[in-house]
């Protein structure tokens, strides 16, 4: 196990850095930005709707009627900007048992495997998410309160999946031209100080 615990580069100003250098480090950064305003967008406006929503129903005793429906498209925004933010940061669930016995050379070579795999998974899937839009795209289908197409509500999912994608990538990249063992691109593997093994 790597002797360095588990972080993620930042600059001063708490903005992400990539690990990565060059055009993929830029691509990188890039994305970060995209979904941190994707995840703290949907944050906020979700909190904005629901307290508009309460707000309306105590004090005026009838609440949005379009407010399931943003809520239900925010929740898919940030869903599937979050599982690219997760895998940014190293935290998605891992069963690491097989994985923690493995000598550092076979570390690599499994987190080089597994990322590439996962990468090819979540493109997969992409495809896949493409495919039903496009079938809710022809059926024509809205949403009962706002009157927008159901597919738009959806347009998230293959982001999301191209997204996480292409940050397992970067991570497979990451691994093949370090030293150190990297759960993400800028996330060392090993154990903070402050976790404790069972």
């Amino acid at each position: 196990m790597s002797e360095h615990p588990q972080e993620v580069v930042e600059d001063d100003t708490g903005t992400y850095e990539s690990g990565l250098p060059g055009f993929l480090g830029t691509i990188d950064e890039w994305i970060a930005k995209v979904e941190a305003v994707m995840l703290a967008a949907g944050v906020i406006l979700m909190a904005i709707n629901t307290c508009a929503n309460v707000i309306g129903r105590f004090v005026f005793g009838e609440g949005l009627f379009f407010s399931g429906e943003i809520n239900r498209i925010l929740i898919i925004l940030i869903t599937f900007a979050g599982i690219g933010y997760a895998a940014r940061h190293g935290r998605h669930i891992r069963m690491s048992a097989v994985y923690d016995a493995l000598p550092a050379k076979g570390r690599k070579v499994l987190m080089i495997f597994i990322a590439l795999f996962t990468s090819v998974v979540m493109f997969f899937l992409c495809y896949h998410a493409y495919g039903y839009i496009e079938t809710l795209y022809s059926r024509g289908r809205i949403l009962p309160a706002l009157g927008i197409p159901i597919w738009i509500i959806y347009i998230w999912a293959p982001i999301g999946f191209a997204i996480t994608g292409i940050q397992y990538f970067l991570t497979a990249i990451k691994n093949l031209t370090s030293k150190d063992v990297y759960l993400s691109t800028g996330v060392v593997d090993g154990y903070a100080d402050t976790e404790s093994e069972v």
